[in-house]
């Protein structure tokens, strides 16, 4: 874990890294996407974490890689998805990790999602603090899991219609990404 000074030009080991160990290759990822956040927030998401969420990896094996259909999959995996992140999932395509080129892209995706999927890989998410941001790429994985069991049973019967999602986030007060909720009735 490390803290970005204040200034921006440089910063300090919290915990871990101890002995010859080094930052991640993807802390330009990390540091780009924290930048972009801090602007579409106002300052409000402090804290972007990445981590190798089993399930949403899997998914990207047997979905298609698209943000609407992952988004509207997760949401119906799970109720508390679309209000814990209204604003759905971006997914890069394959690239190189550790690269400027997945960092930049990354950073980009962030500017409309508080979650980004690398395929094959992981995941990043941003939120306010520590807690909040582990409970979005948490919530994301649970929901992820269910599909996981779902497909392997035979695929859905049933799930949380078009019409259920959006009496969801007037009930919560969000507003679903749009083009996910067009993506099918």
């Amino acid at each position: 874990m490390v803290k970005v000074d204040s200034d921006g030009a440089g910063y300090h080991i919290l915990w871990g890294l101890t002995e010859d160990a080094v930052p991640t290759s993807e802390l330009p990822a990390h540091f780009l996407s924290h930048s972009e956040r801090i602007k579409l927030t106002g300052g409000k998401d402090r804290v972007i974490m990445h981590c190798h969420a089993t399930n949403l990896i899997a998914l990207t094996y047997v979905l298609e890689n698209h943000s609407d259909l992952f988004t509207r999959k997760l949401w119906e995996g799970s109720t508390e998805c679309l209000v814990v992140f209204p604003d759905g999932v971006g997914i890069l395509p394959w690239m190189v990790p550790g690269t400027d080129e997945i960092g930049q892209a990354t950073a980009e995706t962030m500017q409309k999602h508080s979650l980004v999927l690398w395929p094959f890989h992981g995941v990043f998410g941003s939120g306010p603090t520590l807690d909040e941001t582990f409970g979005l790429i948490d919530t994301a994985e649970k929901s992820a899991e269910v599909l996981v069991k779902v497909l392997s049973m035979g695929g859905m019967k049933q799930t949380i219609t078009r019409d259920e999602l959006i009496a969801l986030g007037k009930r919560f007060n969000v507003q679903p990404l749009q083009s996910a909720l067009d993506l099918y009735p």
